[in-house]
């Protein structure tokens, strides 16, 4: 379906010609008349889809009439993650680019003056995480009381990562009057118990099963041991055509080790992890969407939404704990159409139990691939050194060894006949000499007689 078929203004569909977009995917086409009709909606879909444009389209089509008053946004889109948020305020711009919305970005890890100057001149569109929205809100810097499009992205994030108590209280302070959109890739209990609490008769709009990962994303998997995950990784970097990846671990300090050990090599690799500071993140996730960096080596905070097209490789160093987490991981390659792979890297005897979570839940088997590894070549073995030889003379004369010898054992027999002097006194006489050896003056007297 084509977008001026979705009920959109003109200004929306020429800033989505513009990029590139004419036909709406699935998510888009099922979500955006229901979101313009003021209906809730709860949106199931897998990464990738283009569920972020599937609101934010319809969203700038409903607050174009109006405008914000100080410290009261209009509409509230809350998101587990800085980058997520971030790119939610990006297709805002491009979208929304004939229209004069105003918005603003709490996110953490930026100036908390300069947020709280834009909300003071008012903005139409809020995008936060929990945590900011709060301490700006506890702080009387923000009100809540005229929202009238509140979204909860990544719902099942936000749960795996804690949120849900924070969104609770963030929901009981907007008004109950207001039209609120749910986005999930998986519809867990929990999910389902907040969508019961906070939507009004919703519609459920659905693209594909539960986590499933994208058809258009090759999967493969290398058994190997702890000892060459390093150079598996090398080796399917060099096999592999890679344009650029994502190379996911599940530990923050492991995340700066290999890319430590990957520059070292000579690759054109960086880390991203949650406890870099906002603003390393910002640049390392802009280099790498312009292509100065090939290699992003990450924590899961960049498994979820983020849209950096072209993407053709993702590789699993660690699996991941959360079987979900697969599915997202793998989502960053092979979107809107276009072909990709993962390559995931389990250990034997410790990883068994992830790879059957995962292949459970994707209802599917794992292709394993052979990958063989030599061990790296250890340092020779230091022999002990030879004992430094004698400076020897000239072999033309013949006599160099046996000269050389023969000052050796004069020197020994001086050294024995030198006489040893302890205390000042005259040494002892060895036992072995014996009396029998004594004659002349050296017999006592009393002997003599």
């Amino acid at each position: 379906m084509n977008f001026e078929e979705l009920g959109l203004s003109p200004e929306i569909v020429r800033a989505v010609t513009e990029r590139g977009y004419t036909t709406a995917t699935p998510i888009q086409e099922q979500a955006i008349p229901h979101i313009l009709m003021a209906r809730d909606v709860i949106g199931l879909a897998q990464t990738g889809t283009g569920k972020t444009a599937g609101f934010t389209l319809p969203m700038i089509e409903i607050l174009a009439g109006g405008r914000a008053r100080a410290r009261m946004p209009r509409s509230l889109i809350l998101s587990p993650t800085r980058e997520l948020a971030a790119q939610i305020a990006e297709n805002f711009d491009i979208y929304g680019k004939y229209h004069k919305l105003t918005k603003a970005l709490l996110v953490g890890g930026e100036s908390m003056g300069d947020q709280i100057k834009l909300l003071e001149r008012g903005v139409d569109v809020l995008i936060a995480t929990p945590g900011r929205l709060l301490d700006l809100f506890e702080r009387g810097n923000i009100l809540l009381n005229d929202i009238k499009v509140l979204v909860i992205d990544e719902a099942d994030r936000m749960l795996d990562m804690g949120f849900i108590p924070d969104i609770e209280k963030i929901v009981s302070k907007i008004p109950p009057m207001r039209q609120t959109l749910l986005f999930s890739a998986t519809m867990q209990p929990e999910i389902k118990r907040l969508a019961d609490k906070f939507l009004s008769n919703p519609r459920q709009v659905s693209v594909a099963p539960p986590a499933s990962p994208a058809l258009t994303v090759s999967q493969s998997l290398v058994w190997t041991t702890s000892r060459k995950k390093k150079e598996v990784l090398e080796a399917l970097n060099k096999r592999e055509d890679v344009k650029n990846a994502f190379i996911f671990l599940n530990r923050k300090r492991d995340v700066d080790e290999l890319a430590k050990f990957l520059k070292a090599k000579g690759y054109s690799a960086a880390p991203m992890h949650g406890d870099m500071v906002q603003s390393v993140r910002t640049v390392t996730l802009q280099q790498f969407k312009d292509g100065k960096i090939t290699l992003l080596i990450c924590s899961d905070v960049a498994a979820r939404g983020l849209d950096i097209q072209g993407v053709s490789h993702v590789f699993n160093y660690d699996l991941p704990f959360n079987s979900d987490d697969y599915v997202h991981r793998i989502g960053r390659t092979g979107r809107a159409g276009l072909t990709g792979r993962s390559l995931s890297i389990a250990v034997r005897d410790e990883d068994e139990k992830y790879v059957e979570s995962i292949e459970k839940l994707i209802k599917r088997a794992i292709p394993v691939e052979t990958m063989e590894v030599k061990d790296e070549a250890r340092p020779p073995r230091r022999e002990k050194p030879e004992p430094r030889a004698e400076k020897e003379a000239d072999d033309s004369s013949g006599m160099a060894h046996g000269a050389t010898n023969q000052r050796r054992a004069e020197k020994f027999s001086h050294r024995q006949q030198k006489p040893a002097v302890r205390n000042n006194r005259p040494p002892r006489q060895d036992d072995d000499e014996g009396p029998n050896n004594l004659s002349g003056d050296d017999i006592p007297a009393f002997l003599r007689r």
